[in-house]
């Protein structure tokens, strides 16, 4: 192909791409039956002209010559010019005799048809017979059989010709007919692709306006049908489901922020009234006293201290997962585990606290395990009562961490996962809500699962179950070093 016709190409197939849909379908439909019906139109006109010209055939094989009338033919035979019988009658059937040295002699009321050199090799005896098409001599096409005969010894040849105007003007007009009848397809399938692309475009057409609205005003609570199994009602599925989740995810968003702001306000205020004070003191010149003086720097230290917490428990709640996993690795649970009740004796030293910890190998990400770990042990320090005890136990997998305070009445632990979530009873402790949160979360990352339940003798019991194995998987075999020359 040349420069030129690629660089068409390229602009016909940018321009079709440019088309809407719609158009697209239309041109696609209507190509494709133009396409079959010009190969079924070809395929007819075809067989059909195979048909009549096997009629022809069978006609002249089924004339009989009279000897009688090859003889007359032969004796009166003088070699002409074939202008000479140009005023002859037609008939149906032209008969002429060909001759060893190429001459022939024409019988009455036939046309002379041009000899070949399939007709000669049959007069000369190399042929049977041959069956060619051929033209007389006033330029008619006509379908000659010629077969060997022998009069008295001389040897010679018979061609019985038969004219295919006959067919030519049926195929003409069969050829009219399927063209006629292949552009009238032509038109009936664009304008059914027209109908058909429509009707199966409505559902693309509610998708595309539903996108549009939801761009244009940012509206997630609409709804396209879905009616049936086809691929566009699961596209309007799947779109609904997504925006049923984009609506989810944004309202979570706004709840988080205005928890956020509820939980920062009660912080932020009683730093800002403390702070005051102790400037105004420094203005007034009236000095509080050291005691108070000591109680309100002690109540800022503690409020910062709250508020990085919550500053630190938001960072870990809106962190999404390492790309790929690639921070998860396999953990000894029971070392993290160890490691937070050294840490959880630190924070309760008036609490008693039993542990049985059977190794367990996971895997997860290490610091977000660490610091589900620590927070339901600092879930336990928080309400347990002085003196009281915390029994943690880890055995196949499952870590129980077991408190002897108050405990969680049943209708508030179906909310003790979520987000800010304090009960009514523990407002006045400090916490922001978002410790269990980020268990959650944790355990859900992990494969695993927490659930919180009243222990039989009062107290809470936490229950955090991760996957894994009692011995660590095997390190993956490592890779012999390449040689110097490359070889492995």
């Amino acid at each position: 192909m040349s420069a030129s016709g690629s660089g068409a190409g390229r602009r016909l197939g940018t321009h079709f791409g440019r088309l809407p849909l719609r158009s697209r379908l239309t041109l696609l439909t209507a190509a494709a039956v133009a396409v079959a019906v010009a190969v079924s139109a070809l395929a007819c006109w075809l067989l059909t002209r195979a048909q009549l010209r096997d009629e022809v055939d069978s006609s002249l094989e089924n004339v009989s010559v009279p000897p009688d009338y090859l003889q007359v033919t032969y004796a009166n035979c003088q070699p002409t010019d074939p202008a000479e019988n140009k005023n002859a009658p037609p008939s149906y059937y032209n008969v002429q005799i060909v001759q060893v040295d190429g001459s022939r002699c024409v019988g009455p009321n036939s046309l002379p048809v041009r000899v070949q050199r399939a007709d000669l090799a049959v007069a000369q005896g190399l042929l049977r017979d041959t069956l060619h098409d051929a033209v007389t001599t006033s330029g008619e096409d006509v379908r000659v059989l010629t077969t060997h005969k022998n009069i008295q010894g001389v040897p010679f040849a018979v061609s019985i010709s038969r004219p295919l105007r006959e067919i030519d003007g049926a195929l003409n007009t069969l050829a009219l007919l399927l063209a006629a009848v292949a552009g009238l397809g032509v038109v009936g399938a664009g304008t059914a692709g027209l109908v058909i692309a429509r009707s199966g475009l409505k559902p693309v057409d509610r998708l595309t306006e539903a996108v549009e609205h939801v761009a244009r005003t940012q509206d997630l609570a609409i709804r396209i049908p879905a009616d049936g199994d086809d691929e566009i009602a699961r596209l309007s599925r799947s779109f609904n489901a997504m925006t049923a989740a984009l609506a989810s995810s944004r309202d979570l968003q706004q709840q988080l922020i205005a928890d956020a702001g509820h939980e920062l306000r009660t912080p932020l205020t009683s730093l800002r009234t403390n702070i005051d004070l102790l400037v105004r003191s420094e203005q007034s010149g009236r000095p509080i006293p050291p005691g108070d003086k000591q109680a309100l720097l002690a109540s800022v230290k503690a409020q910062m201290g709250e508020l990085a917490a919550l500053i630190g428990d938001l960072q870990e709640l809106s962190r999404p997962p390492a790309p790929g996993q690639s921070a998860v690795a396999v953990v000894a649970l029971h070392d993290v585990v160890g490691t937070a009740l050294e840490r959880a004796r630190l924070r309760g030293p008036s609490l008693t606290f039993t542990a049985d910890i059977a190794p367990w190998y996971v895997r997860a990400e290490p610091a977000g395990l660490e610091r589900a770990v620590v927070n339901l042990l600092d879930n336990a320090v928080k309400f347990s009562p002085a003196g009281g005890s915390v029994e943690v136990r880890l055995s196949g997998g499952e870590l129980t961490v077991r408190d002897h305070g108050p405990g969680i009445p049943q209708d508030e632990l179906p909310h003790v996962f979520e987000r800010f979530w304090r009960s009514p009873s523990a407002r006045s402790l400090p916490g922001s809500g978002l410790g269990l949160s980020i268990v959650a979360r944790t355990a859900e990352q992990a494969g695993g699962a927490v659930r919180l339940r009243s222990a039989d003798l009062g107290g809470t019991e936490a229950v955090l179950t991760l996957p894994g194995a009692p011995t660590p998987p095997p390190a993956p075999p490592e890779e012999p070093p390449a040689r110097p020359d490359g070889d492995a």
